[in-house]
């Protein structure tokens, strides 16, 4: 009878565990954004705060990495502790620690990988390094409830633009990839060669709305090793000539339709692309992750896509688009029930590769 007691008490100890609720404090801090959240079970937010510097670095065009670093260090205990009050719990709440150690900006990675370690260390709290990347495909399971592996999912962000399979949790395979500019650094490029300055991307996509996108024939590149890698370069090169032979020839530049046309071309590639690989591999879900998957053009081309082919479409609200913790938080849940933990040497690896550990 004891016996049996021992063995009901310790399934009873066991199911309490499992059914536990996992409390993870994320810190993400890749470029200029610091940011903190507490997430529940991978796909709750309690809190998710964001302390931009865009407004700074627009000052110069584009990010500063001295400057960024400089800025996390100022700002980094503050959003984690708006982000531990606002979830309304302590250190003492928190299962594990997630944070980003690449890739992105190798100081201002630093900084998050320096706090999330002193705290692990500290508090005795498990550290789960988690790659950017990874963080971005994972903000679709915050508000897509239903979506699980396996699926398709298009990455595009300013310094990346990736095709991956999502075979479960933790498990990628880029089967596309850019082979020069990603699609964000397009954008940011030609809204400085027309004169709309940093950040690119939310601007060609307010000023295009005023514009013809079937105005100018931009080309649409193809890489002939592979269907489903991505070139922007050309493209790039595409509009700054289009810009100079106006200005040689003395013709009025309508800044709202090469918007629309340069934007429509990166839209066609990316929707083709995405298209293809879901067809080939078999799946019925595709999802897009990164900054420029917040563009509007994009959005709507790749519904009408996924609708015309009778494939479910997910994709994360424009606050979980760019750069936030909440995605970090979500990935390290799924990494942490798997298992994987960091030790304290963990370190800062601005060139990480998805899949890497």
């Amino acid at each position: 009878m004891h016996e049996e007691r021992k063995k009901e008490g310790q399934k009873l100890t066991q199911e309490t565990k499992q059914n536990k609720d996992v409390l993870i404090l994320a810190i993400e801090s890749s470029c200029d954004e610091t940011a903190a959240a507490v997430v529940k079970n991978g796909r709750e937010v309690l809190s998710n705060i964001i302390s931009s510097q865009i407004a700074l670095h627009t000052l110069y065009g584009g990010v500063v990495p001295e400057i960024a670093s400089r800025k996390h260090i100022e700002k980094i205990n503050q959003v984690i502790e708006e982000a531990l009050s606002e979830a309304e719990v302590t250190l003492d709440d928190i299962d594990a620690i997630g944070v980003t150690y690449g890739p992105g900006l190798v100081g201002a990675l630093l900084v998050g990988v320096a706090e999330a370690k002193a705290i692990s260390y500290a508090k005795n709290i498990p550290l789960v390094g988690v790659h950017h990347i990874e963080g971005h495909i994972s903000a679709n399971y915050i508000e897509n409830k239903n979506l699980e592996p396996p699926f398709a999912c298009l990455v595009v962000s300013g310094g990346h633009t990736h095709l991956v399979v999502v075979k479960d949790y933790g498990e990628y395979e880029i089967v596309g990839r850019t082979r020069d500019d990603a699609a964000g650094e397009a954008f940011d490029k030609v809204a400085r060669a027309i004169g709309l300055g940093y950040p690119g991307g939310p601007k060609i996509d307010r000023v295009a709305k005023e514009g013809n996108a079937n105005a100018i024939a931009f080309p649409r590149a193809k890489v002939g090793d592979s269907q489903y890698d991505f070139s922007f370069s050309g493209l790039k090169s595409a509009v700054l000539n289009y810009i100079n032979g106006c200005n040689m020839k003395g013709e009025e530049i309508v800044v709202e339709d090469v918007a629309a046309s340069f934007q429509k071309a990166v839209t066609d590639v990316l929707v083709d692309h995405a298209m293809s690989a879901v067809k080939e591999f078999g799946f019925q879900k595709l999802a897009i992750a990164g900054g420029v998957a917040s563009n509007s053009a994009l959005r709507a081309a790749m519904k009408a896509a996924c609708k015309k082919n009778g494939v479910e479409f997910y994709y994360p609200s424009p606050i979980l688009c760019t750069d936030n913790a909440a995605m970090i938080g979500a990935a390290a849940y799924y990494d942490y029930k798997k298992g994987a933990r960091s030790d304290l040497s963990l370190n800062a690896v601005p060139n990480l590769k998805l899949g890497e550990r």
